[in-house]
């Protein structure tokens, strides 16, 4: 597949860090994004083909009566067991990058974000014009965590033990997002991004920039 000539950025982040609310801060900016974490929402709706597969992996206690997949059941195994979870990532993320490369090359504005929580994890990096990551400190971090999910110190950090930690992120990093503060700091850092990927837009010739992705 040749590389979409539109610019674009990767935005990934830990879990809790901010990534959805960074994400719609760019949507009210005027800029395209495509979060991963939907279109793997639409690929396990019941009778998709994806979701069939996962019962066939892992079982049929992966669903529910009314033909949902039990969220929780596929969670508590692929955050225990790291060979379940690298055949959920197989038969996942490529289906998924699909999808989202051929939603960048419809892409007409200056510049797009894909949001990807597992970036790191799951693709290479030098497929995006700039890698953004959202950052915050781990005591806040599970702090977001356990209050928006629930969640127990146990299962919090079996969840944080699952992804690559911060500084291995941040060294993949070309720009960072400091979510340590408020909303209007976290706004302001977000429009001056913008700005700068303006900037380089207007500067690039993308067809200089075409490969294989």
């Amino acid at each position: 597949m040749q590389k979409p000539s539109i610019f674009t950025v990767a935005l990934t982040g830990g879990i809790a860090c901010g990534k959805t609310q960074v994400s719609r801060l760019f949507v009210n900016l005027g800029v395209p994004v495509i979060d991963t974490d939907d279109i793997a929402r639409e690929m396990v709706a019941p009778h998709q083909p994806t979701l069939q597969a996962i019962v066939r992996l892992f079982g049929a206690h992966m669903l529910q009566a009314d033909g949902q997949l039990n969220r929780s059941q596929l969670r508590q195994l692929i955050f225990s067991d790291a060979k379940a979870r690298a055949k959920l990532n197989a038969l996942m993320h490529p289906k998924i990058q699909k999808i989202m490369w051929q939603w960048v090359s419809a892409q007409t504005a200056a510049y797009c974000v894909c949001v990807i929580p597992l970036l790191i994890e799951t693709m290479p990096v030098d497929q995006f014009d700039r890698i953004l990551v959202v950052d915050c400190d781990l005591i806040l971090q599970k702090q977001r965590l356990s209050a928006r999910d629930g969640l127990s110190q146990r299962q919090v950090d079996q969840l944080l033990a699952a992804q690559c930690q911060g500084q291995q992120r941040l060294a993949f990093a070309d720009d960072v997002l400091d979510n340590n503060g408020n909303t209007k700091r976290l706004t302001e850092q977000v429009l001056r991004l913008h700005t700068v990927y303006l900037d380089r837009v207007n500067k690039l010739d993308f067809s200089e920039k075409q490969g294989n992705l």
